[in-house]
């Protein structure tokens, strides 16, 4: 990978795009599974579905696993970006 050209508008504009991409479907993934878990959540407590009210035990879990997810991903895209900047910070020198 070259190291972005962060002196121009276009190369700010890439390199945001570049960032966006970072683990976009881990992100994705973890929206999803929060999503899902609310859902899961509000069913179990109004025993909807047929879930009995000792399943929104599972909802909390799949709650807080989709949080983790979303967290993940801001640690994967910072990773990213420090690597990125090393890289860019080595060509000048």
């Amino acid at each position: 990978m070259t190291a972005p050209d962060l002196e121009t508008e276009e190369g700010r504009a890439a390199y945001r795009k570049e960032l966006r991409q970072v683990a976009l479907p881990l992100r994705w993934g973890g929206l999803a599974l929060i999503i899902l878990a609310a859902l899961f959540c509000v069913a179990a407590s109004r025993e909807l579905l047929g879930l009995p009210a000792g399943t929104i035990v599972v909802g909390y879990g799949m709650l807080a696993a989709g949080w983790a997810m979303v967290i993940a991903t801001t640690f994967l895209r910072t990773r990213h970006h420090r690597q990125r900047m090393a890289e860019l910070e080595g060509s000048t020198r």
